[in-house]
């Protein structure tokens, strides 16, 4: 499936009739079975329902932080985002991409 950043928007774990999504460069992963990081209140729920990357390189809950956008990041901050993404990929079904 096809996501714009608005679609995704939608599976931000604030309705619990529907998944939970987290994107990461691009690619969605449905993060429904971490309900309790992603979901309302959990640790990680600022990510939910939006593309992540930016955040997760830079270790960051810091909502400014919470793009798609890598510009700027260092070679270690990419590191960190390729081990999310690999911890993702071994944990959850990738659902689609974003598009813009």
């Amino acid at each position: 499936m096809e996501f714009t950043a608005e679609q995704l928007s939608q599976y931000n774990g604030t309705d619990s009739s529907k998944p939970i999504y987290v994107a990461i460069k691009g690619r969605v992963f449905d993060v429904t079975t971490g309900k309790s990081f992603y979901g309302a209140g959990g640790d990680y729920a600022m990510f939910a329902g939006k593309d992540a990357s930016r955040a997760l390189g830079k270790m960051s809950k810091n909502e400014e932080d919470v793009s798609p956008s890598l510009e700027g990041l260092t070679e270690k901050e990419m590191n960190t985002l390729n081990d999310w993404e690999t911890k993702f990929e071994a944990k959850y079904p990738v659902v689609g991409r974003v598009i813009s």
